[in-house]
């Protein structure tokens, strides 16, 4: 052994404060003893129906209804009922807010919000985006789902759901029983015409929702993944299975259930597949509704990779405008009012739930 490699070995342990050297896997595809080649191998057609199998087996009823606040909040020069409401999802307390005109004109479409982030919803929040759509909110019934383990806030009251945190899986269950509350509490809500918009986390909520449930007609996609098979979703997981730091929504939960549990053993790479191949809709885009997608080419959070994998996904089977329009910005980051002209475009694509006026 040369002097220079004892003088490395030397830097090895001192960089290691003296304990044994940290294990090195030679190959770079293997970390801490996963296969990366192994883990995101194309999914096979026996996975994808294994999860649709599983999600067929689901249903997000109505169940344990409770209203635990009823009042009404001036939008604009009109007013808007705004109910909280408390449910069972799974046995557990769930709750979700429904907002909605004081007195409806009749059948009104109904918009689901899906909010992004891991901090919860707040009423507020989807206040504050009704000054930029433009369409008037008392057009629609919309619908505010916490997602478990998160809570609702609205007017200095906060509600936690109930419930283990399950990013883009069990978020769907949440949210869709949420939606069968609103359809059964408020008279004028249309099961006919259903939209989702949806944030980051929540888009990729919305984009599920919609492969889960048919009667979803349209899904609003601001910057939301959709592909956990693709390079950039590879490359978080690795950071995860290293010890790297990154902000991400879900990302803590999946590194904690999943990920660490199958360094240790505890979970195998077919069991964590099957929860990549669910969280994916790029893999069951025959199934989506109509889809406007936003995204930026210079996100941070959520890569611009993640739109163009749906993209390609919908070229694949031969979905484009005026089903489906994704909206690619350059230089927009994680927000929407980076991306010019994407709230009008939602707020457009959105009124189209609206019943056409007869003469």
């Amino acid at each position: 052994m040369t002097r220079l490699t004892h003088f490395a070995l030397l830097l090895a342990l001192v960089a290691c404060g003296g304990d044994s050297p940290i294990e090195v896997d030679e190959d770079p595809r293997v970390i801490r003893g996963v296969d990366l080649d192994e883990l995101f191998a194309p999914p096979t057609s026996a996975e994808i129906a294994a999860v649709s199998d599983d999600w067929a087996s689901r249903s997000p009823g109505v169940a344990g209804v409770d209203v635990e606040k009823d009042t009404a909040v001036v939008v604009g020069s009109e007013l808007m009922r705004v109910r909280v409401v408390s449910h069972l999802v799974d046995g557990a307390l769930h709750y979700g807010a429904i907002l909605s005109a004081v007195t409806p004109p009749g059948p009104t479409p109904v918009i689901v919000y899906a909010h992004g982030g891991d901090g919860g919803a707040t009423v507020e929040e989807l206040l504050f985006l009704f000054s930029y759509l433009g369409a008037p909110p008392t057009d629609f019934v919309w619908v505010i789902p916490s997602f478990r383990s998160e809570s609702l806030g609205f007017a200095g009251s906060s509600w936690t759901s109930a419930g283990a945190a399950s990013p883009w899986d069990r978020d769907v269950d949440d949210a869709l029983a949420l939606l069968e509350v609103a359809l059964e509490v408020e008279a004028s809500a249309d099961p006919g015409s259903i939209g989702v918009l949806g944030f980051s986390r929540g888009a990729g909520v919305g984009l599920l929702m919609s492969v889960r449930d048919e009667r979803i007609d349209r899904v609003v996609d601001f910057f939301g993944p959709t592909d956990f098979f693709d390079v950039y979703a590879q490359e978080r997981v690795a950071e995860a299975l290293r010890g790297d730091a990154y902000v991400l929504p879900g990302l803590a939960v999946l590194d904690a259930r999943y990920l660490q549990p199958l360094i240790d053993g505890d979970v195998t790479i077919d069991e964590v597949r099957l929860e990549i191949v669910r969280r994916s809709p790029v893999l069951y885009v025959d199934r989506l509704a109509d889809v406007q997608v936003h995204h930026g080419t210079a996100d941070d959070v959520v890569d611009v990779s993640q739109a163009e994998s749906l993209i390609a996904a919908m070229a694949s089977i031969g979905r484009g405008p005026p089903g489906f329009d994704a909206y690619l910005y350059p230089g927009g980051m994680h927000n929407p009012l980076t991306l010019q002209g994407s709230v009008a475009r939602a707020a457009e694509f959105l009124v189209a739930l609206r019943p056409v006026p007869t003469s």
